[in-house]
């Protein structure tokens, strides 16, 4: 039973997961994380973010890292926190949507593993893409907290959010999240959205945005006048820009209002003087650019997330055309209107942005990917708005769109995978990757046992972690 009783503001710490996502591009190693984890461990915060995400791929990917060896020693190390991941609803940790065994398996192992809080989001903010996994997650004993994927448009009003937020209390939430990706959630709306729901819904309500454009930290006091019960912050090292508000202002600023969160600052700073040479470390190597530490109000009218700012950096490098960066910029809200306004989150934002630079450098609507057919046919779920009907023929043709719960369309494919990858997969943990990573899983598993250039091995307080 999550108790809320009292004044208390909760804190989130996503310096584990979410902070060097967002400014290190998912590359901090566990090595890096368990000199910290005693004192992490001893701070009292509501849940440790330290899984999903992007850290699957990274850690197979770039790092050399089991990803569920990562959890387990994480789990060892951090004894009295709860450990929080976050999850795709149906699309888990990749890019498609999974059959539902699969979605029932993870659940399951994550739990398995050391995980206490999954916070399941769905990109269109489609609930039938969220059933599975809030059913799994309660199922296997696990903490469901499922996110309203926050934007502004004309259809994602507050009383959008509040229809959302009780279908998902009815599916069974135990908490409801309100996910700002691109820190678009200005003060005085998130004081009205946050009461709002504190009205609707008989849940706890946890608040989550980034500091991109320069008002997160305001936001948050906001927020917590208005009876927020848990925020996301991030110690400094990798606090603010494309990541969150840091926990140590936040913690000393709510110190002399009615909603103290009860943290320590002194522990703080002895965690934050360890990340601190992390980050410079990092910096040094290069991995952590200026650009993600700056705060970029135009995201207010672009409404384009730090990750996806970065791959349409990237896509225009890579075709020579740097020079049409704003051009690109400008023409994200129209692809997106003539979507059907999806909030601008993993994956449509990725979908929504290649559109944007195939428009500007072939031609609008000269050329669709596979992933923009795949959404406007209704692949990823139901389109919030209305969806300009001439670019859907342009993509689809005379293709009906998809009106039932994609998943309902996919055959169980567990056994299918395991079969598939039988050679190289000790544990359905292994099979998971595969299911997930098909391109980048089976390499690393071949090698797993004699990766040479990116193993680390690290002992700590008796863990291993290879």
């Amino acid at each position: 039973m999550l108790d809320f009783r009292g004044n208390k503001l909760f804190i989130t710490d996503t310096i584990l997961r979410d902070a060097h996502q967002s400014q290190a591009a998912t590359r901090m190693k566990v090595e890096d994380m368990l000199p910290a984890c005693d004192i992490l461990d001893s701070i009292g915060y509501w849940s440790l973010e330290c899984w999903g995400g992007a850290t699957f791929d990274a850690c197979m990917r770039f790092l050399g890292e089991d990803p569920w060896e990562r959890l387990r020693v994480l789990r060892k190390a951090l004894p009295n926190t709860r450990l929080q991941m976050l999850l795709r609803g149906q699309n888990l940790l990749g890019y498609r949507h999974y059959a539902d065994d699969v979605v029932d398996a993870f659940c399951r192992k994550s739990i398995e593993n050391g995980i206490d809080v999954v916070r399941i989001f769905d990109a269109l903010n489609d609930v039938r893409n969220m059933e599975q996994s809030i059913k799994c997650v309660k199922k296997y004993g696990g903490i469901a907290e499922t996110a309203l994927s926050y934007t502004v448009c004309p259809v994602h009003d507050e009383n959008y959010f509040v229809a959302k937020a009780r279908e998902l209390e009815q599916l069974g939430a135990d908490v409801i999240c309100i996910k700002d990706m691109a820190n678009l959630l200005l003060p005085d709306v998130a004081y009205s959205l946050v009461a709002r729901l504190k009205e609707s819904v008989d849940l706890p309500i946890h608040l989550h945005t980034h500091n991109t454009t320069g008002t997160g930290s305001m936001v948050y006091y906001a927020a917590a006048m208005a009876g927020v019960d848990i925020v996301d912050c991030a110690l400094s090292p990798f606090a603010n820009g494309t990541s969150q508000p840091a926990t140590e202002s936040m913690v000393a600023a709510m110190d002399s209002t009615s909603r103290r969160t009860g943290l320590d600052l002194s522990r703080l700073a002895e965690a934050s003087r360890h990340f601190r040479t992390v980050a410079d470390k990092m910096e040094n190597e290069g991995l952590i650019s200026s650009k993600v530490l700056r705060t970029d109000p135009n995201t207010l009218i672009y409404q384009v997330p730090g990750g996806m700012l970065s791959n349409l950096i990237s896509q225009l490098k890579q075709a020579g055309a740097e020079d049409k960066f704003e051009q690109v910029l400008q023409e994200v809200p129209a692809v997106r209107e003539d979507f059907g306004f999806p909030p601008l989150v993993t994956p449509t934002s990725q979908i929504v942005g290649t559109q944007a630079v195939f428009n500007v450098l072939l031609g609008r609507y000269k050329s669709f990917t596979k992933e923009s057919k795949a959404l406007l046919r209704g692949e990823y779920g139901m389109l919030p708005g209305y969806v300009n009907e001439d670019v859907r023929k342009l993509a689809i043709g005379n293709d009906a769109p998809i009106t039932c719960r994609p998943a309902d369309l996919i055959e169980p494919e567990l056994n299918l995978i395991q079969e598939e990858h039988h050679l190289i997969c000790k544990s359905e943990e292994d099979v998971l990757n595969c299911a997930l990573f098909p391109q980048v899983a089976p390499e690393f598993l071949a090698n797993r046992d004699n990766i040479e250039i990116h193993e680390v091995t690290v002992e700590w307080n008796g863990i291993v972690s290879r």
